[in-house]
């Protein structure tokens, strides 16, 4: 396979734009709904592999679970959440663009940018 292409800021601006679209993520819904089991492995796969759940995440979270007050405990809750929340789209969104690649590649496709919209 060919080296994947690269984008300026630009192409992925006018991208990002055309995906906010009524109706333009449809299709790319279809797909992820169905492609989801595998989906979620890889997601997990990547959180384990890149140490998210390792001893240092557990004890942030017995931390957060043990503070003393109501406030305070609900706030470190939501800053663990956040940041699960974060990573998770991070590394959804590098899966999501490599297998955008992937089915180019599977179909036979240039792998080359599509034009701004």
């Amino acid at each position: 396979m060919a080296d994947a292409p690269t984008y300026t800021a630009e192409q992925v601006d006018a991208a990002v734009t055309a995906m906010s679209e009524p109706g333009r993520l449809d299709h790319a819904q279809d797909v992820v709904t169905h492609a989801a089991p595998a989906l979620q492995k890889i997601l997990n796969d990547a959180l384990f592999e890149g140490g998210y759940f390792s001893g240092a995440h557990e004890a942030a979270v017995g931390q957060a679970l043990a503070t003393p007050d109501d406030e305070q405990r609900l706030a470190a809750i939501r800053v663990l959440i956040a940041e699960e929340v974060r990573l998770g789209l991070l590394i959804g969104t590098a899966v999501g663009f490599q297998l955008a690649h992937e089915l180019q590649h599977v179909a036979g496709t240039p792998d080359t940018p599509a034009p701004p919209t």
